[in-house]
């Protein structure tokens, strides 16, 4: 039977005069931790949502731990090889 992980991704969300910053943190059964962050600024032709800016300050969070979590298993990979590894995508 294979076992399962679980891991955890906590998203903190701040915003002033604006602007919103989200900070999206993996935690992970092996000691993993791991940040990626992500801002948004309203610009001041459009009307002030801030869902809106919430939801792209997340998804620029997530999409910056998930660049940090392939660098961080190409470096892994690196280190069991020792050959120098290629992200691709």
């Amino acid at each position: 039977m294979s076992a399962t992980k679980h891991w955890t991704v906590d998203i903190a969300i701040g915003e002033h005069d604006g602007r919103t910053h989200a900070e999206a943190r993996l935690n992970g059964e092996d000691d993993t931790l791991l940040t990626g962050t992500g801002d948004a600024r309203c610009n001041p032709a459009d009307d002030d949502i801030p869902e809106i800016g919430d939801e792209l300050a997340v998804a620029r969070a997530l999409s910056d731990l998930g660049h940090q979590l392939l660098l961080t298993a190409a470096a892994d990979i690196q280190a069991i090889t020792d050959e120098p590894v290629r992200i691709a995508g």
